[in-house]
């Protein structure tokens, strides 16, 4: 079967149960997942994803902020200025 046929018969409900079975490992009725199923079904579920929702929607989206070219991050530790210790 190939992946278009696949993602074809999936819908949002069918997706959320595997999504769900790949990250408890088991199906809904209590079996364990083997690994062959584990990644089949995180295959499909990536690719189904892909096709069907926005890239901040998918899984393992990093939102990476809203900073334009050339702004940093805000740290204070450059702002500082070394000092000796002092015991007394």
């Amino acid at each position: 079967m190939n992946i278009d046929k696949i993602l074809e018969v999936l819908d949002p409900e069918v997706v959320q149960r595997l999504k769900t079975a790949v990250e408890i490992g088991k199906w809904p009725n209590g079996v364990a997942l083997t690994e062959q199923q584990r990644e089949v079904c995180l295959q499909a579920v990536l690719a189904w994803e892909y096709t069907h929702l926005p890239a901040e929607e998918r899984t393992g989206y990093i939102d990476k902020g809203h900073k334009t070219e050339g702004d940093v991050c805000d740290d204070d530790a450059l702002t500082y200025t070394t000092q000796p210790i002092r015991f007394t």
